[in-house]
């Protein structure tokens, strides 16, 4: 696909320093950006350095962090949450308080949402001092939680009645991803949106993954669960066998790491210890998982079985 009208000459005049020169046709780099990533450098940096109005809502366990990463880099954040505690570390890196949902939607051109569950990001979004009773038109929400795909279609349906963009953009990694910058996101929506999200996203990791249509994002997080859930179970079950054979936890994870059954959560199996909440967001993540394959008639009995040793797979991931 060649370069849209005035590409070359933006091309050009960022190559000789002039970073004032206006940015044409980002509808054709955002469909090339989206189909072969950001080829040309220039235009991805311009991108990626150019401050924004933004706000996160939700300072959890992933959720503060992926805050952080957003103050370091220079954006003009508000930020929102009931806890003073992460508002208080978030006010210290340069980020604004916000009083509710409604004042943080009436600041961000990209509303960040890192809740819990459905119900708390119903609320945060619709409720009367929501999100989307502060939104401007253009602006773009952007939903990092796992939730059940019937609240995404919900919400985007309600955003865009208000001339605003919901993405479903969940994300992988825990803490430690957030922490590091390592997280992935599935973001599913338009190009333009997914474009436009993209540099903020990337902030937090360099994985930013554009599934599909509005949903899509959502789903593929499902599914996505559903292997990291049964990789629990085989790492359980294979560290049960090793254990009740005489072999140390240790000799197994280098075996596991070396042989054909190696994954991240074999590899750290061993090591791996579950805060509380990441425990609880296990529990509900799987019952989402198999509900929505029960909506779409699709048996998933390995999932079940994962579920119904949830409880012993995460206590052994406890063990000292």
């Amino acid at each position: 696909m060649p370069p849209g009208p005035g590409m070359v000459e933006y091309r050009a005049a960022r190559r000789a320093g002039n970073s004032g020169y206006a940015c044409p046709d980002t509808d054709w780099h955002a469909a090339n950006e989206v189909k072969r990533g950001p080829d040309d450098g220039f235009l991805h940096a311009y991108y990626e350095t150019s401050p924004m109005k933004l706000s996160f809502i939700g300072l959890g366990v992933q959720g503060k962090y992926l805050a952080i990463n957003l103050a370091q880099a220079g954006h003009d954040l508000m930020v929102y949450d009931l806890r003073p505690g992460p508002l208080a570390e978030l006010a210290s890196h340069g980020a604004k308080i916000a009083g509710n949902g409604r004042e943080a939607g009436a600041h961000g051109e990209i509303i960040s949402i890192c809740v819990l569950d459905d119900d708390q990001l119903r609320t945060v979004v619709l409720g009367d001092q929501g999100v989307l009773a502060g939104a401007a038109r253009g602006s773009i929400i952007a939903v990092h939680s796992t939730v059940e795909p019937a609240t995404i279609a919900l919400l985007a349906d309600a955003a865009a009645a208000r001339g605003v963009e919901l993405l479903d953009a969940p994300v992988s990694g825990s803490e430690p991803g957030a922490r590091n910058k390592t997280m992935a996101h599935m973001v599913g929506g338009s190009v333009a949106a997914f474009a436009r999200c993209r540099p903020i996203f990337a902030v937090s990791g360099p994985n930013v993954i554009h599934t599909g249509p509005s949903g899509t994002g959502i789903r593929a997080k499902l599914a996505h669960q559903i292997m990291v859930c049964l990789n629990m179970l085989s790492a359980y079950e294979g560290m049960q066998l090793g254990v009740a054979a005489g072999v140390s936890p240790e000799i197994l994870e280098q075996v596991v790491g070396a042989g054909s059954a190696q994954s991240r959560i074999g590899d750290r199996w061993s090591k791996r210890k579950l805060h509380a909440q990441a425990r609880e967001v296990f529990y509900k993540d799987l019952r989402l998982c198999l509900k929505y394959a029960h909506d779409l008639k699709l048996p998933l009995p390995g999932a079940a079985l994962a579920q119904q040793l949830l409880d012993r797979i995460v206590i052994l991931a406890d063990q000292p």
